[in-house]
């Protein structure tokens, strides 16, 4: 496990710029997993020194987007399936448990109008913008790990959500798991307004698990394709 590496302040604001810059291009495909990336260039592309630099490049490598590779530079870490596959069965463990507060609750579901309003609506108002509906899935679980009301489950869901970020997000380059996310979470949704938690809760481990079978047809192709079309979005 790396070691961070503390900074004074003088540093550390940019230090935490350069983390979240870095961290975006990972989202975002223009950095994907298995690049190389050097030192110097990216002293050039984020106009910071070394000493922040390092630092954000550490905290990075500390929570598993970076590898560090001696006399070479950094990689972005190369997709580990078995590991999402851990981290997608650890989220059905703790959004599954918030379900069932969430069936249990004998008090009012309004806090759950926000997410009827985007998921129960009619087909034609569906969004068909891939990177709208990846980032409306996530706030999707997280709304209900949320709403449930145990802090603790919620941080480490969204750490999990941080760490399978780009995987959802190249899920959501294909239309019909756009078609098949509003299908499924209204059905999710439905069920736990009606206390349907057993239902509920098989509707939920069906859809994540789904998501675990999409991710494993992942390909270095398609991450290089969604790349190109990342750049041509870019220049337009």
């Amino acid at each position: 496990m790396p070691t961070l590496v503390p900074l004074n302040n003088q540093f550390s604001s940019l230090a935490d710029d350069a983390y979240l810059t870095i961290k975006q291009k990972i989202f975002s495909f223009e950095m994907l997993p298995g690049d190389l990336i050097s030192e110097g260039n990216l002293v050039r592309l984020m106009q910071v020194s070394r000493t922040p630099l390092r630092q954000a490049l550490q905290r990075l490598q500390y929570e598993g987007f970076l590898n560090a590779i001696p006399k070479i530079g950094w990689q972005i870490a190369p997709l580990d399936f078995n590991k999402l596959d851990e981290l997608y069965d650890f989220r059905i463990l703790i959004e599954g448990h918030a379900i069932k507060i969430l069936c249990d609750k004998a008090s009012s579901y309004d806090p759950l109008n926000e997410l009827v309003k985007i998921w129960l609506c009619k087909a034609s108002d569906r969004i068909q913008d891939g990177e709208q509906v990846g980032l409306l899935d996530e706030n999707f679980h997280h709304q209900l790990v949320r709403i449930a009301g145990n802090h603790e489950m919620l941080r480490m869901h969204q750490e999990i959500s941080e760490r399978i970020r780009i995987v959802r997000r190249l899920d959501f380059t294909k239309s019909n798991r756009i078609q098949e996310t509003y299908d499924e979470h209204a059905k999710i949704l439905n069920a736990i307004l009606d206390r349907r938690g057993a239902e509920a809760k098989r509707l939920l481990t069906s859809h994540i698990d789904q998501s675990k079978i999409e991710v494993r047809k992942i390909t270095l192709a398609a991450m290089h394709e969604v790349k190109e079309k990342v750049k041509l979005k870019v220049k337009s």
